[in-house]
């Protein structure tokens, strides 16, 4: 059997990690990574950085950073996909954002380019709540957030790392999209509810407007980019249009997606989220 050789860009990402953990168990498999802090670097900022992550791959987990809805996504994907294809790749895998406008046209290219192709979709995942935008607030008690009243479907990087594999590997997804959710719908003050059940502690969560939330991230003299992502994913994308959960995970993995209790109940246990 020939090997395959697998490209997983975003290789340390909370997806990416989990996708390449589990692709080296798979016997015929060789991984190579993508990430600007390899010894071979990608650097999606640096086309030239390209050619040499790419030579001899038959397949990639396209994840862009920091996120398929800044302005200069499309242009790069659409490079990046016609230089891949140019260099023989057959299969592409592109985590995409569910409700996300501007990373549906970054899909559409995709679809066009890639010889074999599978969208997976996914909004809010479970990890931000611990791996990412959340931690330091539930590390420090007190968690402000608007659109306090939008349920939300989090999704596991578990769950989703498993059906990219899934995509990566068995041809029966080519020519899928795929739109990943977790069981349930929960507000964010219902997510933090639940962490704080989970570790026994009393965490505050407090809801602005978005004006409000924009002046504190301001306050914190975050980096412009990132204050300008956080925005739009709650500006924009958290208006209740993914406030719908769907059975896709269970579909392609043959099982129903973690829930966001099992979630907080395991992460409680390995001591994260204690100050």
């Amino acid at each position: 059997m020939d090997t395959k050789k697998i490209l997983v860009l975003g290789a340390t990402g909370k997806t990416g990690r989990r996708v390449v953990e589990r692709l080296k168990k798979v016997t015929d498999v060789e991984v190579r990574l993508g990430s600007r802090n390899e010894k071979t670097p990608f650097d999606w900022e640096n086309p030239e950085s390209w050619a040499a992550v790419i030579k001899d791959i038959n397949s990639v987990y396209i994840t862009f950073q920091p996120d398929l809805a800044i302005p200069s996504a499309e242009d790069t994907i659409r490079r990046f996909t016609k230089f891949a294809v140019q260099n023989g790749v057959q299969k592409m895998v592109l985590l995409s954002g569910r409700g996300e406008k501007e990373a549906q046209i970054c899909e559409e290219i995709v679809k066009a380019t890639a010889k074999h192709w599978t969208i997976v979709r996914a909004s809010w995942f479970n990890q931000n709540f611990s791996e990412s935008f959340f931690l330091e607030p539930i590390l420090s008690g007190v968690v402000a957030l608007p659109r306090a009243e939008t349920l939300e479907p989090f999704t596991d990087a578990d769950d989703i790392a498993d059906v990219v594999v899934e995509s990566l590997l068995h041809d029966i997804h080519n020519g899928q999209t795929y739109e990943l959710t977790g069981p349930q719908l929960l507000t964010f003050e219902q997510a933090v509810a639940e962490i704080a059940k989970a570790t026994n502690r009393n965490i505050i969560f407090q809801a602005l407007t978005l004006e409000q939330y924009n002046q504190m991230l301001k306050e914190y003299q975050l980096p412009e980019d990132y204050i300008w992502l956080v925005n739009y994913l709650f500006e924009q994308v958290l208006d209740g249009r993914n406030s719908s959960v769907t059975n896709d995970i269970e579909k392609v993995l043959g099982r129903k997606p973690k829930d966001f209790t099992t979630y907080a109940l395991e992460i409680a246990k390995t001591g994260i989220w204690n100050i």
